[in-house]
């Protein structure tokens, strides 16, 4: 499934250079994780692919995790499960062996997106729950004006919600996820209207695809950002996100069920 980097990361992200500070940026945020969990269903056992720092894992259940970045799988807290070291593409477990699978912000690193699908298919007889983005609706978020650089990136990454339902097969769904403010997950969109918080080099970190660009790239976005929220340019155009309850981006929730 090709190489892996040297912490063990298997996708295009090597996070055991830029996932030291993800446990404190990427934090699950509890308004989204009831909709995961809902779509779970009664599932007892669920596998969470590409698992991370156990982000969104659901309370209560017995739940295997599967990371391969040993950097992540340290940032686990002590009171989730340790993660198995594999990747999406040759998951070690038997067929139907769980009621459930999630994936969340996962599938972009899979090196092999169809393979790992099918794995998830394979191992699991119940729903097959995927958090992602839609890439056709990336580009439409206001950091655009500043960084189109930095959504192109992320559009690319993002398999197409198609590629998804082929991938996984039965009877899929896709439904847009709102996104609430002050979101807890710093993901590019859960700032939609807090733009300092995106002049934090950690939290861009933390979004993966801000590593992929030139770093003059985000430079110009930092120094032409600070200035327009000092002059209220960026209040004057987008103001309203501020005080904006729930913000429909590309955040989409897709379900597999067997």
């Amino acid at each position: 499934m090709g190489t892996r980097a040297r912490d063990g990361s298997a996708g295009d992200a090597d996070y055991g250079e830029i996932g030291s500070s993800y446990s404190r940026y990427r934090r699950p945020d509890p308004r989204i994780a009831a909709v995961i969990t809902e779509a779970l269903g009664e599932a007892r056992t669920v596998l969470n692919v590409g698992a991370g720092a156990g982000s969104y894992e659901p309370v209560g259940r017995e739940v295997t995790a599967v990371e391969p970045s040993a950097a992540m799988r340290a940032q686990r807290p002590a009171d989730l499960p340790s993660a198995v070291d594999a990747t999406a593409e040759q998951l070690p477990f038997a067929d139907d062996s769980f009621d459930a699978s999630m994936a969340t912000f996962s599938v972009h690193q899979w090196r092999d997106v169809s393979a790992g699908l099918r794995e998830m298919r394979r191992v699991t007889r119940g729903p097959v729950v995927i958090l992602t983005c839609d890439p056709t609706l990336v580009e439409t978020f206001w950091v655009r004006e500043y960084a189109p650089e930095v959504l192109a990136v992320e559009a690319r990454r993002y398999p197409s919600l198609e590629a998804l339902a082929e991938g996984l097969g039965g009877k899929v769904s896709s439904n847009v996820m709102a996104i609430p403010q002050a979101c807890t997950d710093g993901f590019t969109e859960a700032y939609y209207g807090r733009p300092e918080r995106l002049l934090d080099v950690e939290a861009q970190l933390a979004c993966s695809a801000w590593s992929f660009v030139e770093p003059a790239v985000i430079a110009r976005f930092t120094q032409q950002l600070t200035v327009d929220l000092l002059e209220g340019t960026w209040d004057a155009k987008h103001g309203e996100l501020r005080t904006l309850p729930q913000y429909e981006g590309s955040l989409v929730l897709v379900v597999s069920e067997a």
